[in-house]
């Protein structure tokens, strides 16, 4: 299993619009992220994202430009994935996730940056990662449990961004 953590891309302003729809240059950054995900052959089977619009963008411009022929991808709208949510929500649930295919999770920061930190190092706090919007990381499960807390270590395979 390889999990790919992804900040939704550039957005527009809110002064310019309060919903923050992905900007053109978000969009193109995403898809040229798709892009290279998809030529790698890291496509997600499944996507997990915020409810916010620009992640909700994030995630269909994923979706659409990684698809294989024919295999649909997952998309799913999931609390505690908003910037200041508890990362520790997320991780639980991941944990209860059997091994499978690649997930992607689209969101925003700090949270991204903390649930990575939590993965790797077993907290949250201070955060050793910070993402650009359109940024990537992925992670793979690593042997063991983190003491502090009893959930799966990850360890980082993949950290990019294309701004």
């Amino acid at each position: 299993m390889l999990l790919h953590l992804i900040r939704h891309g550039h957005a527009l302003p809110a002064d310019e619009d309060a919903a923050r729809p992905l900007s053109p240059r978000g969009r193109a950054d995403v898809t040229a992220l798709a892009a290279r995900l998809r030529a790698d052959g890291l496509a997600p089977a499944a996507i997990w994202h915020s409810p916010l619009r620009r992640a909700r963008e994030t995630a269909a411009l994923l979706a659409q430009h990684t698809q294989p022929a024919g295999q649909p991808i997952m998309l799913v709208g999931k609390s505690h994935l908003q910037p200041d949510d508890d990362p520790a929500k997320i991780a639980r649930l991941l944990a209860d996730l059997p091994p499978r295919a690649t997930l992607a999770i689209v969101g925003h920061q700090p949270h991204l940056g903390t649930l990575a930190t939590l993965l790797t190092t077993g907290r949250a706090e201070p955060a050793k990662f910070a993402f650009e919007t359109a940024g990537l990381l992925t992670l793979a499960p690593a042997e063991g449990k983190h003491e502090a807390n009893d959930l799966p270590r990850w360890e980082t395979v993949v950290s990019t961004s294309l701004t």
